[in-house]
């Protein structure tokens, strides 16, 4: 138990998935909620100030653990096979564990980075309608075609050069980026940054399925982020072609603070507010 969240536990395919849950806000009950898929690497405690702020703006709160990561197992090792095809089936156990906290209440699926590809396939290849509305912040498919210059050559170096490491040793061991990663994860990751396209998951193109998607999706780009810029989520964005959707580039001047790909977190009020705003045009349950 934090003073700020209480911890729980969410079990899936013999992995354990940390959910942190936030106090509900001031305000009448029923609230809408919003649910937190992190960045590669990063623990859900990293985003309390935005919780903050998002209760702040009457939002409920619930920040997960990806697996492997922070409070979620197993901790990556050489023996773990999941990838992004088990990521995304996360989501739903974990939306399905908090269903009795979540019956009648609108709900934003909200991910940063890597937490945000997330969600976008779990809105493509699963059950759709246990979101209400998808919010993308600081996301993109790092397709190294999309960085101007030789910067795109070194993305391709950098990331093709992190998945032949991974695949000698069985395992990214988190040197400089990214944290300890399995596998599967660096492998479809890595395919992204090489294609500009998910990979197939479980034999089904999800390519194809993102492009099915109807969920109105609230879309959000920070100013000087150095792993995924404008244009990575500009080119996301037009994969969702059947999905409503908000375009918004956070800058430093509404921020009121310096920002990259991680300390938007920490400049986010009114971030929090547009979230908030983007939850007041979804339909009540």
């Amino acid at each position: 138990m934090s003073g700020e969240y209480t911890q729980e536990f969410v079990d899936v395919d013999g992995a354990r998935l940390g959910v942190q849950i936030y106090p509900e806000p001031d305000g009448p009950p029923g609230a809408p909620v919003v649910v937190i898929w992190p960045a590669m690497g990063v623990r859900a405690r990293y985003y309390r100030p935005f919780a903050a702020a998002l209760r702040d703006a009457g939002m409920a709160v619930i920040v997960a653990d990806l697996r492997g990561t922070g409070e979620s197992t197993p901790r990556p090792a050489r023996t773990c096979r999941y990838g992004y095809a088990e990521l995304t089936a996360d989501v739903g156990a974990v939306f399905e564990a908090l269903k009795p906290r979540l019956d009648g209440r609108v709900r934003v699926l909200l991910g940063h980075s890597l937490g945000g590809q997330v969600a976008v396939l779990h809105q493509a290849l699963h059950d759709a309608d246990t979101v209400d509305g998808l919010a993308l912040v600081a996301v993109g498919l790092p397709w190294w075609r999309l960085y101007p210059g030789r910067h795109g050559w070194n993305v391709l170096a950098f990331t093709q050069g992190i998945a032949a490491v991974t695949r000698l040793l069985g395992v990214w061991p988190g040197w400089g980026f990214g944290g300890r990663q399995v596998r599967g994860v660096i492998r479809d990751w890595a395919h992204t940054a090489r294609t500009g396209r998910f990979p197939v998951l479980d034999g089904v193109d999800a390519e194809a399925a993102v492009g099915r998607v109807r969920t109105p999706v609230l879309a959000v780009s920070v100013d000087d982020d150095q792993y995924t810029p404008h244009e990575t989520l500009d080119h996301l964005c037009a994969k969702l072609t059947a999905a409503p959707m908000t375009r918004h580039r956070y800058p430093v001047s509404e921020a009121g603070a310096p920002l990259d790909h991680f300390t938007w977190v920490r400049a986010a009020t009114p971030l929090a507010a547009r979230v908030a705003a983007f939850a007041a045009t979804l339909p009540r349950r």
